[in-house]
């Protein structure tokens, strides 16, 4: 195997962990617009409340304005609390609760699939129990896409790859201007050895990419790594530098491989682009190879000594 072909497979092995398991402060943003949601529901039926009160010159009070402001109050006070601390355990519970209080709102029954799909990937709550919340979150709003990826996900850890294909494709079909469903469909794509149709998925992200778009990152660094298995390292080169303009320093978890993969494909490239190669490989081993990633990115590492050196550099 060859450098080239070793940093392909990295590229499609590492990139889905970045894309699917969000960092606690996305989680934590994506939890807070669902309570703010919630917020919303209750607003909306107080002014129900107060058009009737109006109409009717009498004073309303109906069970869903307490349904509603109980669940908020649960939701906002108890599960939001603990997917902040990543209390997987008690955010699942919490939210179980609240579905019997609100049983109409489909993100109690969302945060507690997520929730246990965060227990499902230690143990020993399994894959399959996420899976009956996020189906009832859907029954409920089928318009929730993050519902349907979480459901992708779930079906992915069970084997199911045609589930998965499905809820994916689902998710981009609801919100297609949202450009983190995309990877992970064209991810699996190219698991199952279909590498057109993955690179289709991410050539339709691109269309519906808006400027700075931080999940640009994934799309244009899995369509490099595409590039790279068709020997076209000009292509390569081109995403590498687009992916690498969007991660900018590149500190986020999972976002260093960016100096590597640019660093290569500068070195591949016909002419080889030498100095930009060995900055971006030495950027890589000083940032990566001394840290406490050395060990996961112990081949990268090596590639990237042996390329330097090949190009007349000097190890960092």
């Amino acid at each position: 195997m060859s450098a080239g072909q070793a940093h392909g497979d990295h590229s499609e092995r590492e990139l889905p962990h970045g894309v699917r398991r969000v960092t606690a402060v996305i989680n934590f943003v994506a939890v807070t617009l669902v309570s703010l949601a919630l917020i919303s529901d209750l607003v909306l039926v107080l002014l129900n409340v107060a058009l009737r009160d109006l109409a009717n010159h009498s004073v309303v009070w109906v069970p869903e304005v307490s349904q509603v402001a109980i669940g908020v109050m649960t939701f906002v006070g108890g599960a939001l609390a603990y997917h902040k601390k990543e209390d997987w355990a008690k955010d699942a519970v919490t939210c179980a609760k609240a579905e019997t209080i609100a049983p109409t709102f489909a993100n109690f029954n969302f945060e507690q699939g997520y929730a246990l799909e965060q227990q499902a990937v230690k143990g020993p709550t399994s894959w399959a129990e996420a899976k009956e919340p996020l189906q009832q979150a859907i029954a409920k709003d089928p318009n929730m896409a993050q519902a349907y990826e979480e459901l992708a996900e779930v079906a992915l850890h069970m084997d199911d790859e045609q589930g998965s294909l499905q809820n994916y494709t689902k998710a981009i079909e609801l919100k297609p201007d949202e450009l983190q469903y995309y990877p992970p469909l064209a991810d699996l794509y190219l698991r199952l050895g279909y590498q057109d149709r993955a690179e289709q998925v991410l050539r339709e992200a691109v269309a519906f990419a808006k400027p700075g778009d931080k999940h640009l990152f994934a799309v244009h660094s899995f369509i490099g790594s595409i590039d790279e298995t068709k020997q076209n390292m000009a292509g390569a080169v081109t995403e590498y530098e687009a992916a690498k303009k969007i991660c900018d320093k590149c500190s986020e978890p999972g976002q260093q491989i960016a100096y590597f993969n640019l660093g290569v494909a500068y070195a591949e490239v016909q002419p080889p682009r030498k100095n930009e190669a060995i900055q971006q490989l030495q950027s890589f081993s000083k940032i990566v190879c001394r840290g406490a990633a050395a060990a996961r990115y112990a081949d990268q590492c090596s590639q990237a000594q042996e390329f330097i050196k090949r190009l007349g550099g000097t190890a960092q």
